[in-house]
């Protein structure tokens, strides 16, 4: 597996909440004093939450954290919680009589592998705060309890298995000292390939194993289905100094990470997206930042499902 976690940037902690029963969780990216934020969302059907917010030219400048979680559209409950341990803590933005925290979230389609009754809620959402710290488990927790890979063969050819995904991270340390890092919840219509072989690591398999690529199916068979269920969704971040036009570049470009690795993507059916977070601890050189993107995405991507356990 690939070293580091998104927690080697500084100000960045991790929590995860998991149900292994209901095979669901939520991951909280917590930023210590905010960061500057940025997005991009390049599948079609997303579920996110304070996303317009990110966008040049908003009135607030920073969020407090971002949520991963499973429980699709229902999941988006679980940033109430976010928010009332923050706001507890005294983050957030100053409004007069108050702060109010900003929670940027996105949910992942899980609810056809555990229990579809059972999401993600606000004490879901708060656990995952509170235990937040610089340790980020990998494979079957938090967001990507319930994640899985390679639904578009598995729902399109008879005997298909979809594969086990989770959730992975990874970090790079630049040489002036900087860091960037990612983390991500592979839950995707395609299967995923390793970023520097090009080997296939996992998706929709028949059940001795034997992989079923889902591009290189469609090509030969003509034959495809709505196969709902997916989305990828993640964060990049650095502790480098960035502006908000800089963090939605850096969010566009590690989306580059997600086609290096999972084929296809960006799906009418995936929700694909990519929050980018800058702490701005450090001083850091935005281009060398911009290249390295993709590539440290790619690897938390491996990760997610080299951690994973069916």
């Amino acid at each position: 597996m690939y070293s580091g976690a998104i927690t080697d940037v500084e100000g960045i902690l991790v929590g995860h909440c998991t149900d292994q029963e209901a095979k669901t969780g939520v991951t909280a990216i917590l930023a210590q004093g905010g960061a500057v934020a940025g997005v991009q969302v390049l599948g079609g059907g997303p579920g996110t939450r304070e996303t317009d917010s990110m966008q040049p030219g908003r009135l607030v400048d920073k969020v407090n954290a971002i949520l991963l979680s499973g429980g699709s559209a229902f999941g988006l409950n679980a940033a109430a919680g976010a928010m009332r341990v923050l706001e507890g803590r005294g983050e957030g933005y100053d409004v007069g009589v108050g702060k109010v925290p900003i929670v940027g979230q996105a949910v992942l389609f899980d609810l056809g592998y555990g229990k579809s009754d059972v999401r993600p809620d606000e004490d879901m959402g708060a656990v995952a705060c509170l235990v937040a710290g610089k340790t980020v488990p990998q494979g079957n927790v938090g967001a990507g309890c319930g994640a899985t890979v390679g639904k578009m063969a598995g729902q399109a050819v008879p005997n298909v298995i979809a594969g086990k995904a989770g959730l992975g991270t990874a970090s790079l340390t630049l040489p002036d000292g900087s860091h960037i890092g990612a983390l991500v919840a592979v839950n995707a219509a395609g299967d995923v390939y390793h970023p520097e072989t090009g080997e296939w690591m996992a998706g929709g398999h028949l059940p001795d194993g034997t992989p079923v690529p889902a591009v290189k199916m469609l090509a030969q068979t003509g034959k495809t289905s709505d196969f709902n269920g997916n989305t990828t969704i993640g964060v990049i971040a650095t502790d480098a100094a960035l502006t908000r036009e800089q963090t939605n570049r850096l969010a566009l470009l590690a989306h580059d990470g997600y086609g290096r690795t999972i084929r296809p993507v960006h799906m009418p059916v995936d929700g694909d997206t990519v929050f980018a977070l800058s702490t701005g601890r450090r001083q850091g050189e935005y281009m060398l930042l911009c290249a390295l993107a993709a590539e440290v995405m790619a690897r938390a991507i491996a990760n997610a499902v080299e951690a994973a356990k069916a």
